[in-house]
């Protein structure tokens, strides 16, 4: 097909190719490489989150620390998450997507190194910062170069699939943790890891070609130093309350939420009129429509539940059920490879109904799980809570992809980079916030002094307590479904009929969608056939 592909320049200033006449669902050779070789290295940095939550009481040992002081290793590394994710729309913007994939990565391998002969524990906690400075840029880049570069027809499909990888990485962390740990010693981490990075490395520069042109804005610091103070100020606050409520929280967790509170009042005033001159650290015109707004809204609960769970799970099935930490790997496994079946196949239902007819039947059968989970004692099978914790993925798993794609397709293509910092953002605050929550109800519920050690009793109620208070705030996940837009199926072209990604009712003109046509998504797809065939 002979065609002439030209770039100009969006509202934003990113490169866009120009409209030409293409098939609104084929997924060109050239994207699926693209988006495959980010998928799979964010799934592999991402997979670091909460590596080493089981290998704590081994790191607590080896290092002779506390507890308090030993949980740095996962504080540290979210800490370091939620202030630089929402500097990942300026970085985006500002830098070609190779420039930005190959100094990200590059900072993971270093930090993964360092926390491989790490002789001290703060240099472990170096490695693991480190470690976070090159991971926090990867989903806003992979979820906005999906946005970009796939056919309106087929976002559904692909954002299912991409936004499986924030879900079933952090899920797979610890199974992965508790198969290596039976084995070897905690350095294997680590070093299992580095070969894997050095190729998803290699590959990137090989194969991955700059699809955007970089846009002249200056790095606001007073942004920056408000958005660390913020986001900073409150995930430690939250990550205290869990140790507060077992009275060993070096100061009150309420003094870093207020300061991460006031820090992001002053963060959101200092955007205003900075997005007046294009030039905002995170485009605060995301929060105005309501079809983004909701879907991240019910985002909220969802990620906080599955992800802050992570937390409470294996306490509960080590002290309740006695399973050793092989045997805990085992159990997680299952439950990650059914987030990855189930994200696909809601991706293909997405494109064909939108997102509400999956959201609300996954709520439902969400809060029943959570329910049946709350009744557990020493009695329940271990069959049975694998067969529960699988339906619980897979329902999580059916909302999650949806209610991504919803609130993405609603912005225009030059906020896509703040939309996906945003949801990033969230993501991290909300895991958490929500692991603080429930091991706060786990410790509250468990009666004792000392929630480490409890008897099988003790373990019954205060694993109930925290899928309970799992359960009451999933009833909000349920509610929100209920509001969220039932998108129509998109047209035989390929197009959204009816502002299908946006989720709003009224005309759309020019098959425009989310701010982008159809026909110019399936362009830049092309350019970067063209690209990479280069």
């Amino acid at each position: 097909m002979a065609s002439t592909y030209m770039t100009t320049p969006s509202a934003s200033g990113a490169a866009v190719a120009a409209p030409t006449t293409h098939s609104g669902d084929r997924l060109p050779p050239g994207v699926a490489l693209v988006i495959g070789v980010l998928m799979v290295s964010t799934f592999i940095v991402f997979l670091n989150e909460m590596l080493l939550g089981v290998a704590l009481p081994t790191l607590i040992a080896d290092f002779g620390v506390s507890p308090s002081t030993g949980q740095w290793v996962t504080t540290g590394f979210l800490l370091t998450m939620a202030v630089l994710i929402p500097a990942s729309g300026f970085v985006m913007r500002r830098f070609h997507m190779r420039t930005v994939f190959l100094v990200a990565m590059s900072l993971f391998l270093v930090g993964t190194t360092l926390a491989a002969i790490a002789p001290t524990f703060g240099l472990l906690v170096a490695g693991r910062v480190i470690q976070a400075s090159g991971t926090a840029v990867f989903l806003p880049l992979l979820m906005t170069t999906t946005m970009r570069l796939v056919p309106v027809g087929r976002r559904g499909q692909m954002m299912a699939i991409t936004t499986a990888v924030p879900s079933v990485a952090p899920a797979l962390g610890p199974a992965l943790s508790g198969l290596v740990l039976s084995a070897l010693s905690w350095r294997w981490l680590f070093i299992l890891m580095l070969p894997i990075a050095v190729a998803a490395l290699a590959l990137g520069a090989w194969k991955l070609r700059n699809t955007t042109t970089p846009e002249p804005v200056a790095l606001d610091v007073p942004s920056l130093l408000l958005s660390a103070i913020g986001f900073g100020g409150l995930v430690y606050g939250l990550s205290l309350l869990g140790e507060a409520s077992a009275g060993h929280s070096p100061v009150s967790p309420y003094l870093p939420i207020a300061v991460g509170l006031a820090g992001l009042v002053a963060f959101v005033l200092r955007q205003i009129p900075l997005q007046r001159r294009d030039n905002a650290f995170l485009d605060m015109r995301i929060f105005l429509r309501k079809s983004f707004v909701l879907p991240i809204l019910v985002m909220v609960f969802v990620a906080g539940n599955g992800i802050g769970l992570l937390v409470v799970v294996p306490l509960v099935l080590t002290n309740v059920t006695g399973l050793s930490t092989l045997q805990l790997g085992l159990f997680l496994i299952p439950g990650g490879a059914a987030i990855s079946i189930v994200a696909a196949l809601s991706g293909r239902f997405y494109d064909r109904f939108g997102p509400r007819p999956l959201v609300v039947p996954g709520a439902i059968v969400w809060l029943a799980v959570l329910w049946f989970l709350s009744r557990v004692d020493e009695s329940t099978s271990v069959i049975t809570l694998i067969l529960a914790w699988l339906v619980f993925t897979s329902a999580m798993a059916a909302m999650w992809a949806p209610l991504t794609t919803s609130a993405m397709g609603a912005l225009r293509t030059e906020l896509y980079p703040h939309g996906t910092a945003a949801f990033a953002t969230v993501q991290q605050l909300a895991g958490a916030g929500f692991g603080a929550v429930f091991i706060s109800a786990y410790t509250i519920g468990s009666g004792a002094r000392d929630a480490g050690v409890l008897t099988t009793a003790q373990a019954e109620s205060a694993g109930q307590a925290a899928f309970l208070t799992a359960w009451a705030i999933g009833l909000l996940v349920l509610a929100g479904a209920l509001f969220i837009g039932r998108t129509p199926a998109p047209a035989a072209d390929g197009t959204a009929a009816d502002g299908a990604a946006a989720a709003e009712p009224g005309p759309v003109s020019d098959e425009t969608v989310g701010g982008e046509t159809a026909s110019g998504a399936s362009a830049t797809a092309e350019a970067v056939c063209k690209a990479g065939a280069r």
